[in-house]
């Protein structure tokens, strides 16, 4: 399990609207719906994120 850091993020209005209603749209937190995207963009960036071990299958 990973260790959550908190930190203060600064943005506009709506933007934020607008990941609220995705986040409802997917029965997640405001919360997680930011942690999905940022997952799924470091993922496609090869930079990191979740994800599955390489051999093995979960």
């Amino acid at each position: 399990m990973s260790k959550k850091k908190p930190f203060v993020l600064r943005i506009d209005t709506e933007k934020l609207e607008a990941i609220e209603k995705w986040a409802a749209d997917e029965f997640r937190s405001t919360n997680g719906q930011l942690e999905w995207i940022i997952d799924r963009a470091l993922k496609q960036a090869g930079r990191g994120g979740r994800h599955k071990p390489k051999g093995k299958k979960i």
